[in-house]
């Protein structure tokens, strides 16, 4: 899967190229127009690294709270361990497993705050461009499709940006 942005000047060059692509024998995983009057900046997640780590830290949360809770439960019942001896046993292990659901959402925060920012430079140039007034196309392929990229050049861009 590969993903490329193409910055260009006018808004008829965004439509020719959409339709171009649209009509292509292998049809591209993803085609977004961001820029006036179509999908903001900010909403699309592939040039706002925000949403992907939300995104990454839900599906994260989903998986370890529910281990969590498991292991907690395991860990109370495996040691013996008598921390809350108010609760009686069955509240013990109950506490344990809700200590351990904590920890596992916490967990999803910490390991989502890790998302590669590599591409900060390049999201900040699409940035300032689509302050600018310019329209991009973001253009998303399918896992082992290449990019068409004569397509892309054939309207003559601004710039074509790999991500």
């Amino acid at each position: 899967m590969a993903i490329a942005v193409v910055v260009l000047d006018r808004h008829q060059d965004l439509c020719t190229l959409r339709q171009q692509l649209a009509q292509l024998a292998t049809p591209l995983a993803r085609l977004q127009a961001v820029g006036p009057g179509e999908t903001p900046f900010v909403q699309v997640e592939a040039l706002n690294p925000q949403l992907s780590q939300q995104r990454l830290q839900q599906t994260m949360a989903f998986w370890l709270a529910p281990f969590g809770f498991f292991a907690g439960v395991t860990f109370t019942v495996m040691t013996n361990l008598d921390t809350f001896a108010f609760a009686g046993p069955w509240g013990n292990r109950l506490i344990g497993g809700l200590l351990g659901m904590i920890a596992g959402f916490l967990g999803s925060f910490a390991a989502s705050s890790g998302v590669d920012g590599g591409n900060e430079d390049r999201l900040r140039q699409l940035r300032n461009r689509s302050e600018e007034g310019c329209w991009l196309l973001v253009v998303e392929s399918r896992a082992g499709q290449d990019l068409p990229w004569k397509a892309l050049q054939r309207v003559r861009p601004q710039a074509v940006v790999a991500l």
